[in-house]
């Protein structure tokens, strides 16, 4: 490639000259190439460690003059081949112009002018992809490109120098973090390493400090641990790791690859040495920390911060802190924890204003919304800038429409358009009579109108209870009076001031009146429902009626949720958590509908309406309990995982003994999926709700530790897991709420309490004071980090469940061992993969959908079938592997979908390396019929009809929707029923499909030790087997018997004259082997009589449908001359036949033959065709046929070779040209 000429010192300096002229010297790299000895170990070492251009381009050309010092690089090359084109184009057209200036001076200022323009030109014709990187950055993603063979689309997110550990030995060199991969490279004084690890097969990342490693970063897969240390900032590094493979595991997940983020800002100046890409995770890192902070909708984006002070009137302080923008919000943290938290959102901002600067409040910026409340910050570095980013939010804010969807508040919220909430008076009662609304609920439903619950559920059900009018309803009044002088003191809706106060109130238990209302904030569900006002009606009215797996769970579930409680006893609450589920699964179709969604959902309308329940429902699916409700249970498998860490932390007793119950999986499992609903009393578990939606899960983890605290003398006691259980289910069922106004409800698991001493009540609010007390230091941020680890440990299990599922579910089928299934199932992901994240276009293989068997979930297409097919097969036929491998997909591919499943993969494979020798040809033999020979040509030769009826139908009923069930249940039903396929099953072979045959026999044994002889042996075969098909066509032309045993005895003497070289026993098998197709040929002759006459069309080579071509083709000897393929016709005599016999233009006929077989250029004799009998009879006459095909070869020794290949990927115009094709 041409460089901007760059001044040169030292010319000679570890270079080489091999070529001059006056003007200029091409130059390559010492120690490249051959030889080198140790001046070449050392210059290599050195371009490694101090990671030198020359590693990537190992060629230069320098321009000189001849009195100057000075030379300057115009050029540089990665091989002897572009560095040449170069000089070429120098010698060319440079050397004439440049010998005519006389000033040495005007000589280099012309040719860098020259070059600039060179450049300018090939930039001008290259066009932008998105951001420029650096050039240093390019230069170093060309290094891992040609270092690690990989393909353009892989990009390089950054690298590092660090040292690999190998033994005790650190080799120093550079480690390559891509999107896809963990590569590293090495070379020091000779000793090369090459390391290329894929994320999906990191099952561990660990950064850690022993004696031995110092401060290193431990990667772990199944097969090997590595470790990396001495890095310049190990921090940085672990964390793009992280991010790395975190994506790598959603990929795993749920397909989820890693998509640029193409609305982020662009730098105002390029970074150094920073990628896009780089760049991109650091924005989506920040991104994640300040949605998951703050509770944003998931497509919020940060924008920047800034340090500042916020004014705090309940305190008269100014709070140091930060201020957060996005597209929507403005957010503040304060520095102390807990200080105060601030979220304002932008479509409430009436006024931005600069106030006047002084000594006290230096750039102060003042921030109004409609409901009165000011907000004034200070201390603001670049204030202009950002009263104006803030500006450009603003004018691209949608304006509110006032009464949103018609409905208000329960009248707690204004009406007047705004979110933030008057003030109650103490006393208020609820604004609608719940009395009335129910009556007017059952007459629009009686009347045929679609019940809606309006308000919570439980305003409409609730019992006139004497509660309310007692202590325990003065109590609630206090409740709610302590809230009201909250709100005075620190605002109400979403602007308000979230400080230490707003948590000691929710733990004292929030009033069931503001329930919803403060759900709905702490989750930051209210936020969407403003955005999307009128998306829940719509979902609702796009789903209704709509039938699927989903909906029938949801209507299995609907009468187990809450059954106890009056508001699911009838159509009314029914109605409407019908419909908030199946909304749901409409919305997100990747959840669903799991188990424990129910529950939740219930209790989520007793306090709120159906949208706003729905609205809940989403912020806890998707981002307060991520991957909880999928069909594995993830989030709740991983969170288990941190609680078992924690109880190895905080209860270490305890731990060893809960491990050898096995209890952790099973509390755990029910009381993180249903936040303790489904095993506490309703009343008390309510409470946890409350605090979960200000706390998150670190809330939840808090009190399951303090549960295990509480009981751990009797669990230490225990026996068993069963005993375990009912310890805890008993302490679960007493756990009380002594201040719930709303009449008990009768609990499940109460059959648990019997005993022979009553159990002892525990306060709910008692457990939750002393979770904070005794584990307080639980923090989120850490929750966060451990979840990343967890996650891999967890996807990775299940995906070795996944993997030994399969290979159980299919070991009984195929002759492969279970280890070499499993290594096979590794190399077929890994290939899936691959096509997943290279792939140019997303493919129907790259889609995984996980609701499919296992079995299913990971298919290949064509082209990543060739390549493994390549690699394992014990049939290589050099070029015409590619050939044979799409033939092979085609046969496999039974549904006609384009893909396959490891089953039909490894049941492909298997007919290649086990069976007995009728088996293999069995397999070989249908490789050269439709639909395997092509599926073109299949329907171009009309005469393949007669001989295939059979799979035609078929064809038909495979061309059956895969979304209808029947398809399946017959697919089902002709496996139950299916019989073992025998000889006598198979169709016939006509002439043309023979010679393809033929074409695959003869490049099959090009690289055999017995090559020689099987080539002999090969045509032998074939000279006997045309012979045959020429007796069988006699007697399909005449159909007296007598006739047809003329023939046949002339037939066999000229076979017996001709085949002097063959041994007795050959002979003597043949005759025998032709005697008993006599009736077989009787048949093919009855066949043969009903044949119309646009069936005897000729047939194609079409060479196996891998090549363009017109259906009916002549075969001819320019067409055919690079596959060795048979296509005029000669007499040969088989006598003197020996291999190097068999030319591009020979094919093997009888003597007999000479006056019906086709003449020199003639088209392919339709009337001929043999048997799978008449083929496998006369393979058995060739000892050398027999012994190759029942040579047993060992599939793990590929196996090994086929991962060796994958860690040095194919280059990328291979790549390119293979993804060119599958497009």
């Amino acid at each position: 490639m041409w460089l901007g000429p760059e001044e040169v010192l030292l010319a000679n300096a570890l270079w080489v000259t091999e070529r001059a002229n006056p003007f200029f010297l091409l130059q390559r790299r010492r120690g490249h190439g051959k030889g080198g000895g140790l001046t070449g170990l050392l210059v290599g070492t050195l371009d490694v460690v101090l990671d030198s251009s020359a590693r990537v381009a190992p060629y230069r050309i320098l321009h000189q003059t001849q009195d100057s010092q000075i030379y300057w690089v115009v050029a540089c090359g990665s091989s002897r081949k572009e560095i040449t084109k170069h000089w070429e184009w120098l010698e060319n057209n440079l050397l004439q112009t440049l010998s005519i200036f006389d000033n040495e001076e005007d000589i280099t200022t012309f040719v860098k002018g020259k070059i600039h323009g060179i450049i300018a030109e090939e930039n001008k014709n290259q066009q932008p992809h998105g951001e420029e990187d650096p050039g240093k950055f390019k230069e170093a993603e060309l290094k891992m490109r040609k270092q690690f063979g990989m393909p353009e689309v892989e990009k390089l997110v950054n690298y590092y120098s660090c040292s690999y550990w190998k033994g005790r030995v650190p080799r120093q060199g550079w480690l390559y973090l891509t999107v896809n991969h963990l590569c590293f490279y090495s070379f020091l004084l000779g000793k090369e390493v090459t390391l290329v690890v894929q994320w999906v097969d990191v099952i561990q990342l660990e950064k850690n400090a022993t004696l031995l490693f110092p401060e290193c970063i431990k990667v772990s897969t199944r097969d090997s641990e590595l470790y990396f240390s001495m890095f310049l900032n190990i921090n940085e590094t672990f964390k793009l790791m992280e991010q790395l493979a975190n994506i790598a595991m959603r990929q795993l997940l749920d397909n989820e690859g890693f998509l640029e983020d193409k609305s982020l800002p662009k730098p105002s100046k390029p970074l150094k040495n920073i990628s896009a890409l780089k760049r991109n995770l650091d924005a989506r890192a920040k991104n994640d920390w300040y949605r998951a902070t703050f509770r944003l909708p998931k497509d919020e984006r940060l924008d920047g911060h800034t340090d500042c002070t916020l004014w705090t009137p309940f305190n008269k302080m100014h709070i140091p802190g930060q201020m957060f923008v996005s597209n929507n919000y403005i957010c503040f943290a304060s520095k102390a924890e807990e200080a105060c938290h601030l979220i304002i959102p932008l479509r409430e901002v009436a006024i931005v204003e600069k106030a006047d600067s002084s000594s006290v409040l230096p750039r102060p910026l003042s921030i109004s919304t409609k409901s009165k409340m000011t907000f004034l910050f200070a201390n603001l570095k670049d204030r202009d800038f950002l009263v104006q980013r803030i500006s450009d939010f603003l004018q691209k804010t949608p304006s509110k429409k006032s009464g949103g969807s018609g409905r208000t508040w329960k009248g707690n919220f204004s009406d007047n358009g705004c979110e933030e909430f008057p003030e109650l008076a103490s006393s208020s009662p609820p604004a609608v009579s719940p009395t009335s609304t129910l009556n007017n609920q059952l007459v629009s439903f009686c009347a045929g109108e679609v019940p809606t619950a309006s308000q919570g559920l439980l305003k409409l059900f609730r019992r006139n209870s004497e509660e309310l009018l007692g202590p325990k309803g003065a109590k609630e009044k206090m409740k709610e009076e302590s809230w009201n002088i909250h709100f005075f003191e620190y605002g109400r809706g979403m602007c308000m001031y979230r400080t230490a106060k707003t948590r000691e109130l929710v733990l004292k238990g929030i009033p069931e009146n503001l329930r919803g209302e403060l759900w709905l904030l702490f989750s930051g569900a209210w936020n969407e429902m403003v955005t999307f006002p009128g998306y829940y009606a719509e979902l609702v009215e796009k789903s209704m009626g709509k039938y699927s797996l989903a909906t029938e769970e949801i209507e299995r579930d609907l009468h187990r949720s809450m059954p106890e409680h009056p508001a699911f006893q009838n159509e009314l609450g029914i109605a409407a958590l019908r419909r908030v589920l199946t909304a749901y699964a409409f919305r997100n179709p990747a959840i669903g509908y799991c188990q424990a969604m129910n529950i939740v959902t219930s209790v989520l309308l007793l306090y709120c309406n159906e949208e706003e329940a729905f609205w809940l429902l989403v912020a806890l699916c998707e981002r307060m309990l991520p991957d909880y409700y999928n069909s594995r249970v993830v989030g709740a498998l991983v969170d288990q995982g941190i609680f078992e860490e924690f109880t190895r932390d905080y209860l270490p007793q305890l731990s060893e003994k809960m491990q050898e119950l096995g209890v952790i999986s099973t509390i755990s499992l029910s009381w993180f999926l249903t936040l303790f609903l489904s095993v506490m009393p309703f009343e008390s578990a309510v409470v946890i709700v409350d605090c979960f939606f200000y706390e998150g899960i670190k809330l939840i983890l808090q009190v399951s530790l303090a549960i295990l605290d509480a009981n751990m003398e009797k669990l230490l006691n225990c026996c068993d897991e069963g005993e375990a259980m009912t310890v805890l289910g008993r302490y679960l069922d007493n756990v009380v709420n002594r201040q719930s106004v709303s009449p008990p409800i009768p609990h499940l698991h109460a059959l648990l309490t019997s005993g022979d001493e009553p159990p002892l009540e525990v306060d709910i609010f008692e457990l939750i004071k002393t979770s904070y007390e005794k584990f307080s230091n639980l923090r989120t941020d850490d929750i966060e980090q451990m979840r990343f680890k967890q996650r891999l440990k967890v996807i990775q299990s299940l995906e070795d469940t996944a993997k030994r599922s399969v290979v159980r579910a299919i070991s009984g089928d195929i002759g492969f061992s279970m280890e070499e299934l499993e290594e096979l199932y590794m190399v077929f992901k890994a290939k899936h993969l691959m096509s997943c994240y290279w792939g140019s276009s997303r493919t129907a293989a790259a889609h995984r959908d996980q609701s499919l068997p296992y079995l299913e979930q990971y298919r290949i297409g064509l082209e990543q079938f060739r390549e493994l097919f390549a690699s394992l097969t014990p049939w290589s036929c050099g070029l015409h592997t590619p050939v044979l491998a799409g033939r092979m997909f085609r046969l496999l591919d039974e549904n006609r979908d384009s893909l396959i499943n490891f089953k039909e993969f490894v049941t492909g494979m298997s007919g290649m390396y086990h069976g007995d020798l009728t088996e293999k040809l069995k397999l070989l033999y249908k490789l050269h019929l439709p639909p395997a020979l092509s599926s073109e040509e299949a329907e171009s030769a009309l005469e393949a009809t007669s001989y295939f009826t059979e799979d035609i139908t078929t064809e038909e009923e495979k061309g059956t929707s895969p979304q209808d069930y029947r398809y399946y249940l017959r697919m089902w039903a002709k496996e139950k029923n299916s019989k073992k396929e025998t000889v006598k099953d198979l169709p016939k072979m006509n002439q043309e499909q023979f010679i393809e045959l033929c074409k695959t026999l003869y490049n099959m044994f090009g690289e055999d030790p017995v090559e020689q002889e099987l080539y002999h042996a090969i045509a032998t075969v074939a000279s006997l087997l045309l012979q045959i098909g020429e007796v069988g066509k006699k007697f399909s032309n005449r159909p007296m018997k007598k006739a047809e045993d003329c023939k046949l005895n002339n037939a066999q003497d000229a076979v017996s004259e001709e085949a002097s070289p063959m041994s007795e026993h050959n002979q003597n098998s043949a005759a025998e082997q032709r005697s008993q197709i006599d009736p077989e040929e009787r048949a093919f002759g009855d066949i043969q009589a009903g044949k119309t006459q646009q069936e005897k069309q000729t047939l194609g080579d079409g060479d196996g449908g891998e090549g363009p071509g017109s259906p009916i083709q002549l075969l001819s000897d320019d067409e055919t001359k690079d596959d060795m393929s048979m296509s005029s016709y000669s007499m040969v005599s088989t006598g003197s036949l020996q291999c190097e016999d068999i030319a591009d233009d020979t094919v093997l006929v009888g003597c007999e033959a000479s006056s019906s077989a086709a003449r020199y250029g003639s088209t392919i004799d339709t009337d001929w065709s043999i048997s799978f009998e008449q083929v496998l009879a006369s393979m058995l006459t060739e000892t050398a046929l027999v012994n190759y095909f029942e040579k047993k070869v060992d599939i793990s020794l590929k196996i090994k070779e086929q991962k060796k290949v994958e860690r040095q990927f194919s280059s990328s115009s291979d790549y390119e040209l293979s993804s060119s094709v599958s497009g």
